[in-house]
Formats: C-alpha cells, structure tokens, sequence
C-alpha cells in the first residue's frame, strides 16, 4: 500500500519526517462508504489470491504425491499469519514504535486489535491516519491479506521435502520477525525507508523481495529435492497452475488498486497498469522462451503474467500505463532468465522459483519504479540511489533473518526436512496421511 493515500496536504509535504501516527476515533459520517466497499472488495480479491489462487498455482507444479500438502501447508500458512496478525503483527507494523525504535519497529498499542473500535452508540468508528475514510478494521484486515500471501509465496521455494511443523514454525516466526518490521520500515511514516523516500506502492520489496529472498536462502539451506537435477521433476497438472494464475491475476486488481485507499483516480490507473504489465510480461517471457526453447508453454505463460505482475507491484500508483508496458517487457526477459541460468548459476534447487520470479520481479520492479516514477501520478519523483537502498537493505535483512530463524527451528524441532523415505514416499502421505484419488 502507498504511504499516502489521501493524507492532507500538509502532512503529505512533510511526510517523511511525519511524527508517529497512531488509530482514532471519528464520527462515522467520516466514513467514506465508496471507499469502504472498494476496499472491503480489494480484500477479498486480495484474499482470493491465496486461497485458492496461490494454492492451486504451486498444487499444478508439484508432482502429484506433494499436491495436497502444499495445499495445507498454504491453507495452513493463511490461518496461523491471521492469528499472529490479531496478536500483535499489525501493531507492531502500523502503531507507533517505542521512543527511540519507531523507525524501526512499531509499538503494541494495538495488539489484540484493541484499538480497532465501532461504538454504534456514540456513533464514532476507528480510522488509522493511512487511510482515513475507511474504518480502522478494513484497513487492518487489508494488510493482513498482504501478510498472509507474503510467507506462502515461501512455501513454493521449499515444496516437496519440508517437515511440516518445521515449515509452519518458520513461517510463523518469519511473519512477525522479517515481514512486520520491513512492512514498517516501509509502510509506515516513521520507518526509515520510508523516510529515506523509498516507493512502494503495493508491496515489490515489502512482499516480493523479501519473500523471494527468504525463500532463495531456505532453498540453500534444506538442500535439493531427491532427483534434483538427474530426474525429471514433472509437474502433476498444469491446468491447476493456470487456474491457479488466472486466479492470481484477478486477484492482483485488489493487491495494486486497493493500495490506493481509496476509490479513485488513482485507483483506476493502478488496475490499468497491473493489467498491461502483466500482459506485456507473459508475452515477453513467451518470447524468450520461444527463440531460446523453440516451444512456447502454459507454463511460460503463467510465470511470465505473474512476473509482470511482480514487477508493476511497486510501481503501478507511481507509473503511467506507457511505463508498465515497460516494465513488464523488462521483467518477463529477467523473469525467465532468473528462472533458467540464473537458477542454474545459483546452485539452488528452489523448487518453484520463488527467487527467480518473484525476488527478480520485484527487484527489477523496484529500480524501475526509481527510474519512471512520474509525479504526475503519484505526486512524487524516484530515485534509482533510493531504490537500490530498500532493495539491499531488505534483501539483506531477510537473508540473513531467514537464515537465523531456520537454525532455531532446527534445534527446537530437530530438523527441518523429511527423510529421503518419507520424501520418496510423498509428503501428503508422510505428512498428512491424505492423498489424491
């Protein structure tokens, strides 16, 4: 989401040394019902890109014995982040932070979701100053749509050989302890990046960065899937993955338009742009794919919509329409590229190419977005120095925080992977004692 949806214009000039914002009570007839119902529907849209968009996605790419464990471990993934996000996430990523920490981390004035408040009678509702003509629940509930998809885009770099209670306690772990605080680094007016002047419209290095990074890192760290690189690891049901895409790309109307906070011009043209980039992204990793594989693929195609889809993330309340075909030009050629000699240089066995898709989407959407940022459309210039910065520093972050909770997990649950047996066996068997007919 923007860090300026519809802020006076005041705070809007000072925004990045804005002092900490906390929730507030305001009469309901400050409530702006058409932005309440565009964002009580970008929710839902937003939602749907996980379950079942997401689900179905990764269920078609893995072999046909991983099907339904990638399903729960995303259905699962979902209900745990939700949880986490009523106890304390959302605080600490949008209340403000201790004295001295508030660029860093934010506060718990809002754990439990105290703060979030419809008092009928005295006809107040909560408004969070981010957006403050919806009330403070449906932007609560907006970022957790955010929260939620961001550590399941991990499972995909994982798939196929991790111990189930291992993968939801790092993923547990990973939402509060990476996620929350780049959120609010970024996000929030008082996070530093933001501060800096970092763009990120709906999530490029919030969402896509870091978890592709995380997963890149947890890849190394589990070691490859048994056959990696000496067996064909064939994908069970593409049809799945492309129902699964489509669901993604509808979806991502909520991701990106949402962010505006509101229903408005801005809106408008970050669905518009979220449609041409990833448009213009399927067709140029199809064309890759085509002149270096003489065989264009459903599977070419659906990862090159989501990569465009990545990649116009950050940029598309920033850009004009011209600008995301660019962009999803540029980010269908790196995409594929990621997917194909970059992961061959890595070394990594990502199974899904979370790193490839949507760590280089999101990098290549972040840069571009310091490049073509017109103020025209968001009211703010970029600044490619600026960018690289948020970029590193998340990268950076959660490399090494992933890293860190993998280690933890390993020796509190003695282990992070299944053995070759249980592996072999398949995971909604070894795992989940289910399979498919």
């Amino acid at each position: 989401m923007p860090i300026y949806p519809r802020l006076p214009a005041a705070l809007l000039a000072g925004l990045f040394s804005a002092p900490a914002l906390a929730a507030e009570q305001v009469p309901v007839a400050q409530i702006s019902a058409g932005d309440t119902a565009w964002l009580l529907s970008a929710t839902a849209l937003v939602l749907l890109m996980t379950l079942p968009g997401l689900a179905l996605f990764y269920a078609g790419m893995v072999r046909k014995k991983n099907i339904l464990a990638v399903m729960a471990q995303t259905l699962a993934c979902a209900a745990l982040v939700t949880v986490l996000w009523f106890a304390c996430g959302y605080s600490l990523a949008f209340e403000p932070g201790p004295a001295g920490l508030e660029r860093w981390i934010g506060g718990l004035g809002g754990a439990g979701l105290g703060n979030v408040l419809h008092d009928k009678a005295a006809g107040l509702v909560s408004v969070h100053p981010l957006m403050p003509s919806v009330p403070a629940a449906v932007f609560a509930l907006f970022q957790l749509s955010f929260a939620i998809i961001t550590p399941c885009l991990i499972i995909g770099a994982v798939a196929e050989r991790m111990r189930f209670a291992s993968l939801l306690a790092f993923l547990g772990l990973w939402s509060l302890f990476v996620y929350v605080p780049v959120a609010h680094w970024v996000w929030a007016p008082q996070g530093w990046l933001a501060q800096l002047g970092a763009l990120d419209f709906a999530g490029g290095t919030v969402v896509h960065i870091n978890a592709g990074v995380a997963g890149l890192v947890a890849a190394w760290m589990l070691g490859p899937r048994v056959g990696f690189g000496r067996a064909a690891l064939t994908p069970a049901n593409l049809a799945y993955t492309m129902a699964g895409a489509g669901l993604l790309w509808v979806g991502w109307m909520g991701f990106n338009g949402g962010s505006a906070g509101a229903a408005d011009g801005r809106a408008g043209i970050a669905v518009l742009n979220t449609q041409v980039g990833a448009a213009a992204a399927a067709l140029s990793w199809m064309a890759a794919e085509w002149v270096t594989r003489r065989t264009p693929t459903l599977l070419g195609l659906c990862s090159g919509a989501v990569a465009g889809l990545v990649a116009i993330t950050p940029a598309c309340g920033f850009v004009t329409p011209g600008s995301a075909v660019l962009i999803g030009v540029v980010a269908g050629a790196a995409c594929y590229w990621g997917a194909t000699g970059l992961k061959h240089l890595l070394r990594a066995d990502d199974s899904l190419d979370v790193f490839g898709v949507h760590g280089v989407g999101g990098i290549v959407g972040a840069l571009m977005t310091g490049l073509l940022a017109d103020p025209r459309v968001g009211g703010v210039t970029g600044s490619l120095g600026t960018q690289a910065v948020a970029v590193l520093a998340t990268a950076a972050f959660s490399a090494v925080m992933t890293a860190g909770l993998l280690v933890l997990v390993y020796l509190l649950l003695g282990g992070l992977r299944v053995d070759i047996a249980r592996e072999q066996q398949g995971l909604d068997l070894s795992q989940h004692g289910e399979q498919v007919a």
